[in-house]
């Protein structure tokens, strides 16, 4: 005969797996994680870890596991970062067509005053927060739907980078979704080769503090005509 204990274990556990699943309880979950994530990404990625707690979900799963080497993980990630967004800067996004000038974050020019927020904001909201939800999140609930084969993998990869791009469109308009598919599809696959949160984290920190630095020092302008006059 079960004790209470054991019977409160009981519960708990089937709680936890009707958690994990994609009956109404986990549906309801999702749900609710999307929804938050509407208020502000660190809102969606608090919920995904909260959900995490209750589903009994290791975080592994959501990619918080050791990384295989510190240092690259932190300087390669940094300069991939870095790299990556002056490339997407110079080249890419001129040859999509985008303004020279972020015309949503202008108002960073030279104002030292906003920087600070703007700092934590892409630490908190954006390498943290988007990451929790858009690989991390996504990658688990997707991999869980559709399997883990090679095309499947792609296919996360894919529809994780169209709800990221979506997800800027209200701030930054047409630029910023195109903007934020290739960098979706990019720190997406090297989230599917890693299986590591810190990893894209750093690479998503570097990636939007150099576009700050770019703006702040008033150079945004000139480097994204480097190559195309």
């Amino acid at each position: 005969m079960l004790s209470r204990a054991d019977a409160q274990d009981s519960r708990s556990s089937g709680i936890a797996v009707r958690l994990q699943m994609f009956g109404p309880l986990g549906l309801v979950a999702v749900a609710a994680i999307l929804a938050g994530s509407l208020v502000a990404p660190i809102v969606g990625a608090v919920l995904v870890i909260l959900w995490a707690h209750v589903a009994e979900l290791p975080l592994r799963f959501l990619g918080f596991i050791r990384p295989r080497s510190w240092p690259l993980t932190l300087a390669g990630g940094a300069a991939f970062g870095v790299v990556f967004k002056l490339v997407m800067k110079a080249i890419v996004m001129p040859l999509l067509g985008a303004p020279a000038v972020n015309a949503t974050y202008h108002y960073l020019a030279g104002n030292a005053g906003a920087m600070p927020g703007m700092i934590a904001m892409i630490f908190v909201s954006a390498s943290f927060g988007e990451e929790v939800l858009f690989r991390g999140y996504l990658f688990e609930r997707l991999g869980r739907l559709f399997g883990t084969s090679r095309a499947a993998r792609a296919g996360t990869i894919l529809l994780s980078s169209a709800l990221f791009a979506a997800a800027h469109y209200h701030g930054q308009g047409v630029p910023g979704v195109e903007q934020a598919a290739i960098t979706g599809l990019v720190i997406g696959a090297i989230y599917a080769s890693w299986s590591e949160i810190w990893i894209v984290m750093v690479v998503h920190a570097a990636f939007d503090l150099t576009a700050v630095a770019l703006i702040y020092w008033g150079v945004e302008e000139a480097v994204a005509h480097v190559v195309f006059y």
